[in-house]
């Protein structure tokens, strides 16, 4: 997955300090690559077969994980029945709308709009849940993040609705699913006393069990298994969606969750990157001028930047 999960639990141990850096390091690489291995999984499946792919190869890799540390999955129904929110807003829909957005832009945009989850989240927490209070700053942040995402779509969009455009507002709408669930899980989830790696084996579970049970529709049009296509689809299903949460999860329990979620400044940059070196991509003046945009946009939000002052380190 490519946002920051709920709390782990306080009780799990600490990792190893040493290894977080490389560790953090490596979920930004992780979560950038995912826009890549999108992008070749297109080349031979459909948008819902890449999810299926996705979700499947992660589930595995995440339950070999919980299995291998005796993770505690979740008792109570209730606390089921709030995973299966997670996992049609948080894994099928974004991932879907991701994959469908990805035949019409290149990789390396995707991974600029999947930078506006943080404002998404803050946007989500304040107006729908009533999580979290925004003051002038963080308000003035996402006006700023909402001009960004203007400049990065382009003008005289509104007038010309193509297949590009309407792209555009399907990762906007992938980023307000992520934004959606991840103040969702702040608000119902937030007391489980589970760890985050079993709270995202449950939902990314149930997330593969919806995507198996729509194979017989999602593999109407046959699929075309180049072995670059199969690489590429266990990749972003047992690293991007498996092994880079456990990272993540690491880092947060290291680092905490303001030092963690700074992930998200990296995946854009290694999204963008790969995308120009590997696949021959090419960005528009105003995509990485408004994604600086949007990116101070996200430092208000997050109060890293406040109006007059300094970025704070």
């Amino acid at each position: 997955m490519t946002a920051p999960p709920p709390p782990s639990n306080a009780r799990t141990p600490a990792p190893d300090g040493r290894a977080i850096p490389a560790q953090f390091a490596l979920t930004g690489i992780a979560w950038g690559a995912s826009f890549l291995f999108i992008a070749i999984g297109l080349t031979g499946l459909t948008p819902a077969q890449v999810v299926w792919s996705r979700l499947v190869f992660g589930a595995l890799a995440l339950a070999a994980i919980v299995a291998v540390r005796r993770e505690r999955l979740p008792r109570d129904p209730r606390v089921w029945g709030h995973l299966s929110v997670i996992a049609v807003t948080f894994c099928v829909a974004p991932y879907l709308l991701f994959a469908w957005a990805q035949q019409h832009v290149p990789s390396g945009l995707a991974s600029i709009f999947n930078a506006t989850t943080p404002i998404m989240t803050a946007i989500m927490a304040w107006l729908v849940f009533r999580v979290e209070k925004l003051d002038a700053g963080q308000l003035t942040g996402i006006g700023v993040g909402v001009a960004g995402v203007a400049l990065i779509i382009g003008p005289g969009a509104g007038a010309d609705m193509t297949d590009s455009v309407i792209a555009h507002l399907a990762l906007l709408g992938a980023t307000a699913c992520y934004g959606f669930s991840l103040a969702y899980m702040r608000r119902f989830l937030g007391d489980t006393g589970m760890s985050g790696l079993a709270l995202a084996a449950g939902f990314v579970g149930i997330g593969a069990l919806l995507m198996l049970a729509s194979s017989p529709w999602t593999f109407q049009t046959p699929p075309m298994w180049s072995p670059e296509v199969v690489a590429s689809m266990i990749a972003l299903g047992s690293i991007g969606t498996g092994l880079a949460y456990v990272w993540n999860q690491n880092t947060l329990r290291a680092w905490g969750p303001t030092r963690a979620s700074t992930v998200t400044y990296i995946t854009p940059v290694i999204g963008v990157l790969l995308g120009i070196a590997i696949l021959g991509e090419r960005l528009s003046w105003n995509e990485p001028v408004g994604a600086g945009i949007v990116f101070v946009g996200i430092l208000l939000v997050q109060r890293r930047l406040r109006l007059g002052s300094r970025i704070r380190a």
